[in-house]
């Protein structure tokens, strides 16, 4: 744990903090609706003022605080008041400082820390308004300017405890006082008459200041108001201070034309010459309460759509669920909006955002709460109801109306949503589970096709589990160096001699052994580590490819497989050849193969990259040919070298003439096209002087090799030198 160090101006701070008449015992409640507040506007289980003493700590005001180590050396304050702006730890745990500390691994586990240092006058750090809780949360930079608004207050509130008891230390007259103040002074006595006040108080009220002498203080409030204020000044007299009562920060004023406005309201009183004396210090708050409140609906609006966003979806969430009220939360996607978005425009795609938005509303009234919570995700919370056949039929209905017709700038478009949910308690307890069981459920209904709805069921979860281990495994697969590359020859079938070969990746897996791609390549592709992953064998294969050609192979290239992901990435064509430069691998020596679906969900990327490569001579293969819908045209945009075959129509041809003749003509394009061709899947000798007798030039299968390791495929096919197998 690190202690937080003494500042330099330690004794002129302490001072300063003796000013303020503060200590554990003696607490300032005008602090109590700061913090308050903070724990409101943040959503926040603790907050609090704490000022920092000599070797302790003690708060001035707290909301939510138990019992706590109070000593300084472990106070995260002490450590705020040394700095000039927020200080914010996300996670406790995390920070070097403070994993240790006795307030993180002790009853109060504090994980989330915001605070920031309260100043006098003269510039010394008193204490900090900070925000806690016992879970790792982000604080924005908008949150850290709300904070620093809030410790404004308090400051305010601590100067005029300074001002009370310096008052009381050395009374001053009105005239020292108040006369010429900016702030708004006025004095009364038991009866509530003003004996005095000042211009700024006057002009507040719209008279002149000569209109105060002997008129009411309860004429400068609404008759509403009189009440509580009587009370007030009643309870005053009986207790000879404001101390421990309840002064509401604010109150509304009254002009002398009548009209109202926010007023905030501080008040003291004080013994003179054996008559109570009254002090109110007054400020009109309208403009920051009207700040205050777009503030407030800013943390709590999607400012696209006006629908409620993530943190209030969360909040409203919780505080059912807290109560034991049954709930059932739904979310939504738009399928496709991102080609809609990227094709139409974002203007368009803001208009498809809002329309969506308001049909949401539209379908559950004033029955739930709808929400914006990321780019094309919305979800609908409805309390009071668990009844999943009628959730059902209202998630069915939502998506029914979305999918109608939208007429936006000219475009006649058609939405589609899929929609997951779940209910509590049935299926949760509490909010976080609850929201996440419904995306879940989202994340089903999308797999299956999208445009549907399902309720979330417990296999899901043990699925996402399952999925996330699976991707801790690939994660130490690639940081340990589990993977490794194997290569499957391609023959030229004319005289069996090596053309080339293909580098498929294997994991040599602890427990189980040597697996093959379809035991985790799913997982690996849809997974954040795709790019990486795809990386390494290409610069894994380069490397190989070099090595076996410095060692004498000649006309030999290198068919690499890429992955979708890798075309998201800065700059694969840059990458590529980088991998070539490294080991020197002339550009020709290497295939990159490309599937129709990398093709369709990145087009023009993978268009780009592909025309660069090529141009510097790097081959293009397209893969599995045949088996997808765009084949075709995409033989006339892309700047392909070769195609492969697929092993569907090979190990058919024999006993299907249609998969023969399918071979036939896909020869012919290439023809056309003046495209290399090779066959995969060879696995007879019939099969391969089939293929030969129609045009085919190359092919691999398990008639020539399986796919062996580097070492296996030198000694195969006598590559001499001191190979090396790269894992």
């Amino acid at each position: 744990m690190k202690c937080p160090p003494i500042p330099p101006d330690e004794i002129q701070r302490l001072q300063a903090l003796t000013a303020y008449g503060l200590s554990t015992d003696r607490p300032l409640p005008s602090l109590d609706p700061v913090v308050q507040i903070a724990s409101r506007m943040f959503g926040m289980p603790v907050a609090a003022v704490n000022m920092i003493g000599n070797d302790h700590v003690f708060f001035a005001a707290s909301s939510g605080v138990g019992e706590v180590d109070m000593c300084r050396d472990v106070s995260f304050c002490a450590h705020a008041i040394l700095r000039n702006e927020v200080m914010v730890i996300p996670d406790s745990h995390l920070d070097e400082r403070f994993h240790d500390n006795p307030l993180v691994i002790g009853p109060a586990n504090l994980r989330f820390y915001a605070g920031v240092p309260l100043l006098s006058p003269d510039g010394y750090a008193l204490g900090a308004l900070c925000v806690i809780d016992g879970q790792p949360r982000e604080f924005s930079d908008e949150d850290c300017e709300r904070l620093r608004e809030l410790a404004k207050m308090a400051v305010d509130r601590l100067e005029l405890r300074r001002i009370e008891l310096s008052m009381e230390k050395a009374r001053p007259s009105f005239e020292e006082f108040a006369r010429n103040s900016p702030t708004a002074v006025v004095w009364f006595d038991e009866q509530r008459k003003i004996v005095n006040w000042n211009q700024a108080a006057a002009a507040l009220h719209g008279y002149t200041l000569e209109e105060g002498n002997g008129m009411l203080a309860d004429a400068l409030m609404p008759e509403c108001a009189h009440a509580l204020f009587q009370e007030l000044v009643r309870e005053a007299v009986i207790k000879g201070t404001f101390d421990g009562l309840v002064i509401p920060d604010t109150i509304y004023g009254l002009r002398k034309d009548g009209t109202e406005f926010q007023l905030g309201l501080s008040l003291f009183c004080w013994q003179e010459r054996g008559q109570l004396i009254f002090n109110a210090h007054l400020q009109d708050i309208s403009a920051r309460k009207r700040e205050e409140a777009e503030l407030h609906r800013l943390a709590n609006t999607d400012p696209l759509t006006a629908l409620a966003n993530r943190a209030c979806l969360y909040r409203e969430v919780e505080r059912l669920l807290v109560l034991g009220t049954p709930a059932s939360v739904l979310m939504l996607d738009i399928d496709g909006f991102k080609d809609m978005n990227d094709t139409l425009g974002h203007a368009v795609g803001d208009a498809i955002l809002c329309e969506v938005a308001r049909r949401l509303e539209s379908v559950i009234g004033k029955t739930g709460l709808a929400a914006r919570i990321g780019c094309d995700e919305f979800a609908v919370l409805l309390p009071e109801t668990s009844d999943s056949t009628w959730v059902q039929c209202m998630a069915q209905a939502i998506i029914d109306h979305i999918s109608t017709v939208l007429l936006i700038e000219d475009h006649s478009i058609r939405v589609t949503a899929s929609c997951g949910f779940a209910t509590a308690p049935e299926h949760a307890e509490e909010a976080l589970e609850l929201i996440s069981n419904a995306d879940l459920a989202l994340f089903q209904a999308k797999r299956l096709g999208g445009a549907q709805t399902f309720m979330y069921v417990n296999h899901l979860r043990m699925e996402a589990v399952a999925r996330h281990l699976y991707g801790l495994e690939l994660q130490r697969a690639l940081h340990q160096s589990e993977f490794v590359l194997f290569y499957q020859p391609q023959i030229r079938l004319s005289d069996n001699s090596l053309a080339g070969a293909e580098a498929l990746l294997r994991w040599r897996h602890p427990e189980r052994g040597m697996l093959s791609p379809a035991a985790f390549l799913p997982a690996l592709q849809s997974g954040p580590l795709a790019a990486t992953v795809g990386t390494w064998v290409l610069n894994e294969a380069c490397a190989q490819a070099a090595e076996w050609m410095r060692f004498g192979v000649r006309d030999f290239r290198m068919g690499v497989n890429l992955f979708g992901a890798q075309f998201r990435m800065d700059d694969l064509a840059s990458r590529v050849i980088t991998a070539l430069e490294r080991h020197g691998l002339p550009p020709e020596a290497l295939e990159l193969e490309i599937t129709e679906d990398i093709v369709l969900d990145h087009d023009d990327l993978v268009l780009e990259s592909l025309q660069l490569l090529r141009n510097k001579g790097v081959g293009v293969a397209f893969d599995d040919f045949g088996t997808g819908y765009a084949s075709l045209s995409l033989l006339k945009r892309y700047p392909l070298s070769r195609i492969k075959i697929d092993r569907s129509f090979v190990q058919g041809m024999i006993a299907s003439p249609q998969d023969k003749t399918v071979i036939a003509a896909v020869l012919d394009m290439a023809d056309a096209f003046k495209l290399e061709t090779i066959a995969e899947g060879i696995e007879t000798e019939e099969q391969r002087s089939a293929l030969l007798a129609i045009g085919c030039a190359e092919g691999q299968g398990y008639l020539f090799s399986r796919p062996l390791p580097a070492t296996e495929f030198a000694e195969i096919y006598d590559i001499a030198g001191p190979l090396q197998q790269r894992a």
